[in-house]
């Protein structure tokens, strides 16, 4: 039976209706344009959620960027993407936020992030097939890939080594998955990102030649970091760091012996950051430390700021010329003077100092050289006040106040190396006797009572 013109006509209108629909749909589902760079030419982009709405607020950059940061923190590979390319440039309205290293910093954790890698491969099947991707995500580390390379190309040695400290941090935030991720970018057994090696974007025929591709040589490969990098996941429990550890030193005799060595560097190995360096591309919005870190013994510690006289923190906040003078309490602070400091950390402006933005401020004067504040994060570090305990933390904090001369440092520092604090390796008692009579020579005059009165005034001195 022959259609009518008319079925005809009803059933054309109603399929371009159906196209007309479809079409409209596209931008609704967050779909993006194919990634720049190698891999743009197979056409395949992964959707994204709608996750901001179009607003003409005059921070809206700025709330998207801190959204992107929140979920690139936490290890969301698209976020990790999105992020790296609005700093990149690759946007045109995202031009004044141009940073490479921090471009750079957000690819090498998305090309590292196993989300991006693990569901390519499977049954032991190759990710290409008739020399076509199979896999958006493949699409997506190929075109990360080939913008890294060019940032990486035309960096100094100084901003990849800030490139890898940030990604280091950044990783170390995220607790034992992150401390697995160092690990596979140091282990020769994994590719360049610690993916596996039929699945990284580099060729590895490039790997072999006279000039092996920047990205490539980004972390050194070397047993000892991996050692060292399995152990910290292993020792906050993480079963699958456990895991790895043990593989690893079954893998050969030479690996295994060097767990004495590792052992002893973890138990000082400190983040190459206190928090995220917060300066800002110029123009720019600011860079901010989304990390979260929701632990129990993260909220129990935050739980005891209140324990912090805040004279400490008003000190804190009069180094960083935010204030005149240091304040006694918090009420002494102007609503302005609270905004300027949040700004500085790249947080939102809300006028009032939250427990953290207490904390921070110790940090901020500590990283920037204020022995006072060395001293306090020490001590909050070995109390487990604001921070977790952690006494390699302790140890870095007291030996900084230390070189600046500060005689209770000194003392402190004496502590360390007499008692054996845990995390701490030197255990030289002749060092010992040699800071009391440093500290001795400074003016002043070591004893217990005076370190349990030191302690004192952070971990137990009523609130001000």
């Amino acid at each position: 039976m022959v259609p009518s013109p008319d079925l005809l006509l009803h059933e054309g209108l109603r399929k371009g209706m159906t196209l007309a629909v479809l079409m409209a749909l596209v931008p609704l589902l967050g779909c993006e344009p194919g990634p720049k760079g190698p891999g743009a030419a197979a056409g395949l982009a992964c959707p994204r959620p709608q996750t901001f709405l179009t607003t003409q607020a005059f921070n809206a950059q700025e709330q998207e960027i801190r959204a992107l940061r929140r979920q690139a923190f936490a290890g969301d590979f698209f976020a990790q993407i999105d992020l790296a390319r609005r700093y990149g440039g690759a946007e045109a309205e995202a031009r004044k936020i141009f940073d490479p290293v921090e471009a750079a910093t957000w690819y090498q954790l998305a090309l590292s992030n196993p989300d991006g890698f693990a569901p390519i491969v499977t049954g032991g099947q190759g990710h290409r097939r008739n020399g076509r991707l199979q896999d958006c995500r493949e699409a997506e580390r190929l075109g990360a890939y080939g913008a890294l390379e060019r940032l990486l190309e035309r960096m100094s040695s100084e901003e990849r080594q800030d490139v890898r400290d940030r990604v280091i941090y950044v990783l170390s935030t995220q607790g034992a998955p992150g401390f697995r991720t160092l690990a596979r970018l140091h282990d020769v057994g994994f590719g360049p990102f610690g993916d596996p090696v039929e699945t990284s974007p580099i060729d590895p025929r490039t790997l072999k030649g006279p000039r092996p591709p920047a990205a490539a040589t980004l972390f050194t490969r070397n047993d000892v970091d991996v050692y060292l990098f399995n152990y910290l996941a292993a020792q906050s429990g993480d079963v699958a760091g456990f895991v790895m550890l043990k593989d690893f030193e079954r893998s050969s005799t030479s690996r295994a012996s060097l767990g004495a060595d590792a052992q002893a560097k973890a138990k000082r190995w400190t983040p190459p950051f206190e928090f995220y360096p917060p300066q800002a591309p110029e123009s720019g919005v600011p860079l901010s430390d989304e990390s979260v870190r929701a632990g129990e013994a993260e909220a129990l510690a935050l739980a005891r700021v209140d324990e912090l006289p805040f004279v400490h923190v008003g000190h804190a906040l009069a180094f960083l010329r935010v204030t005149e003078k240091p304040a006694a309490t918090k009420a002494s602070l102007s609503t302005t003077e609270v905004q300027a400091f949040q700004a500085m950390l790249g947080r939102p402006a809300t006028g009032r100092l939250s427990s953290l933005e207490e904390v921070r401020a110790i940090q901020y004067a500590a990283v920037n050289g204020q022995a006072r504040s060395q001293l306090t994060l020490a001590v909050m570090y070995a109390e487990g006040v604001g921070v977790p305990r952690d006494y390699a933390r302790a140890f870095y904090w007291f030996s900084q106040a230390d070189r600046q001369g500060n005689a209770e440092a000194k003392y402190a520092m004496s502590t360390f190396f007499s008692l054996g604090m845990e995390g701490v390796a030197d255990q030289d008692k002749a060092s010992a006797v040699v800071y009391q009579i440093d500290a001795a020579l400074a003016g002043f005059k070591p004893s217990a009572q005076r370190l349990r009165e030191l302690l004192a005034q952070v971990s137990r001195a009523p609130r001000t």
